[in-house]
């Protein structure tokens, strides 16, 4: 993690008003700078740069933040590369005390590597924009799909000629490895004479890819007529992997802010014609099923996610792999809904015959992502009977299992357990209960939270929240088991853990104010308000001296509470039970263990 106090200087040392004036027209307006919003459409600004702030507001949209929040939802860069860009501008080393000499000179050349990589297809994707105007047969190809000049220019599309050698008349060398190594050039045989080099692309309309800072990484190329491959992409280089890469997503920046949501979509034609029909917001997988990292992209540009798909089979199996990379990404705070169109559409077709208003329509009636869980579990299966149904909830815990704790997993497991005709508690204690039995569960275990809290939990969870906003990278110095435990408390502090980790994934270190102003524009903020209001007004505790060891005896506390609490209750339900008194030992053993001294270090 990089510290705050880095952020911090970093920021008082860049110039926010240069930062933003690269991508917005701004002009002076008394001691501020004034602009259109880049994250909204206005025709009147009212987007305000504040020198002495160092802070960016929008006085439509509520957009706000600072420089590195700007790199990270206007550009599309990840936290670290923000960091990484302004501090090269303003001649900062960014502290990576983990990385030794050697691995940050191999680091330094690789990115030099790519450099030069991303302006051998720049230059190449100039080429075949420019061979696109001399030939009639792609400008048609392109007219027939209703698209205009207009929006060819904003995706760049090119075209490939038919010759083997085309880009010879692009690069002085045609027999420079680059081409070679970014995609552009086949090469067969040893070197000589008998080495044959010729263009992957030939004869195609040429969609360029773009990272989410704009550069071409890759092409995608489509045959005019008939042909296979339909589609062909680049191969895999060091600056292009089709398992991570999202077509469409950097021209689609400004749409996903509007609309609110992604759609994701089969083809690139599907993404361009859909600009064309006003519908911006779409992007396509590169001819691979849909990976857990692309998801991850799609949420940090947006907390929706919308998948087409055709109704067919290989259209059900493609949402499902698309299912299984969602899960683990779907958070309370975000939406995954899957659309199916009917077999003889695809997007595109669908909005040219039936117009925009029926596909939003559509979009508005996805099938959500618990709903589709069910249904990927259940396929084939006789639901009308008990072996039907139990064969869908074995298929189902994996899938249920995958998704993060909170409150969705929980709404989860009660449609689980309503398809299923069964009461939930029955579910609960196979699913849930079971595996932390007195037998199964691991010695340091928490107990899971059976009741309302006691009011000693509640101060020790506010002073946990309070501790973990002051010093917010202590969330990652206990193990995945504890970040569940915590984000499973009931509301407000589960909820409140589950934001507190998202916010650090998307944003990295934020300071104390930042964390609890970005709480308070999340979906759930009245939740979450009567905490981050006691949070604010824990001042009179000191958290300058040792805050790691401070938040491991509040872990060790809450794990001491969790082991009262429910003791305190197994005595007041009176089970006299043989389990209920494996448990009670098992929790006094566990009470013992935590209270025995530990050594000092």
């Amino acid at each position: 993690m990089i510290p705050a106090s880095f952020l911090q200087d970093l920021l008082t040392r860049v110039d926010i008003v240069e930062v933003v004036g690269r991508h917005v027209e701004l002009k002076k307006a008394g001691i501020n700078h004034k602009g259109l919003c880049p994250f909204h459409g206005e025709k009147t600004p009212s987007f305000i740069v504040s020198p002495s702030r160092q802070t960016y507001h929008c006085f439509g949209c509520g957009a706000h933040g600072d420089a590195i929040r700007f790199l990270t939802e206007q550009v599309g860069l990840a936290f670290p590369e923000a960091v990484r860009d302004l501090a090269q501008q303003v001649g900062m080393q960014v502290p990576e005390e983990d990385i030794d000499p050697a691995e940050r000179a191999r680091a330094a050349q690789a990115k030099a590597r790519q450099a030069t990589l991303s302006e051998v297809l720049e230059k190449a994707a100039a080429h075949y924009k420019a061979q696109l105007k001399g030939h009639a047969r792609a400008i048609d190809y392109l007219k027939r799909r209703g698209l205009t000049g207009t929006v060819a220019a904003r995706f760049g599309l090119g075209y490939a000629p038919e010759g083997w050698h085309s880009l010879a008349s692009a690069f002085a060398h045609y027999d420079d490895p680059l081409l070679a190594e970014a995609g552009l050039v086949i090469v067969q045989g040893d070197e000589g004479e008998e080495q044959k080099r010729y263009d992957r692309f030939r004869d195609r309309v040429m969609f360029p890819i773009r990272s989410v800072k704009g550069e071409v990484i890759g092409f995608g190329g489509r045959v005019l007529d008939q042909g296979e491959p339909k589609y062909l992409n680049s191969p895999e280089t060091p600056v292009f992997s089709k398992g991570r890469e999202l077509y469409g997503l950097y021209e689609a920046r400004r749409a996903l802010r509007e609309r609110g949501y992604a759609l994701v979509v089969e083809g690139y034609m599907d993404v361009v014609a859909l600009a064309q029909s006003g519908l911006g917001n779409a992007v396509a997988t590169l001819g691979t099923a849909c990976t857990a990292e692309h998801v991850q992209k799609l949420f940090r540009h947006t907390d929706s996610v919308v998948f087409s798909f055709d109704g067919d089979s290989a259209g059900r199996r493609a949402a499902g792999r698309a299912l299984e990379a969602s899960l683990p990404h779907a958070t309370d705070l975000r939406s995954v809904k899957f659309l199916f169109l009917p077999p003889e559409h695809d997007p595109d077709s669908f909005v040219r015959e039936q117009g925009l208003a029926a596909f939003e329509q559509r979009v508005a009636q996805a099938v959500p992502l618990s709903r589709q869980l069910i249904e990927h579990a259940g396929e084939g299966l006789d639901l009308s009977s008990a072996e039907g149904r139990s064969k869908m909830l074995a298929l189902a815990r994996p899938l249920w299992s995958a998704l993060p704790a909170g409150l969705l997993r929980g709404q989860v497991l009660t449609a689980l357990a309503d398809a299923a005709q069964m009461p939930v508690v029955t579910l609960e204690a196979a699913w849930v209960d079971a595996p932390r039995s007195a037998v199964a569960r691991q010695p340091g275990a928490w107990p899971t939270p059976r009741r309302r809290l006691t009011p000693a939990a509640v101060n020790l969870l506010d002073r946990t929240a309070w501790l973990l906003t002051r010093h917010a990278d202590l969330w990652f110095s206990i193990p995945a088991p504890e970040h569940e435990r915590l984000a499973g408390q009931p509301p407000p502090h589960g909820p409140f853990f589950c934001a507190l980790e998202r916010l650090l994934h998307d944003h990295g270190s934020l300071t104390p104010e930042t964390l609890l102003d970005e709480m308070a524009r999340l979906p759930d903020a009245a939740l979450l308000a009567p905490l981050v209001q006691r949070i604010r007004a824990l001042h009179h505790f000191d958290d300058e001296e040792a805050p790691a060891a401070q938040f491991e005896v509040l872990v060790l506390r809450l794990r001491q509470q969790a082991v009262d609490d429910e003791l305190q209750l197994l005595m007041e339900s009176g089970d006299l039970s043989q389990d209920a008194a494996q448990r009670g030992k098992a929790l006094l053993s566990l009470r013992a263990e935590l209270k025995r001294p530990r050594p000092s270090t």
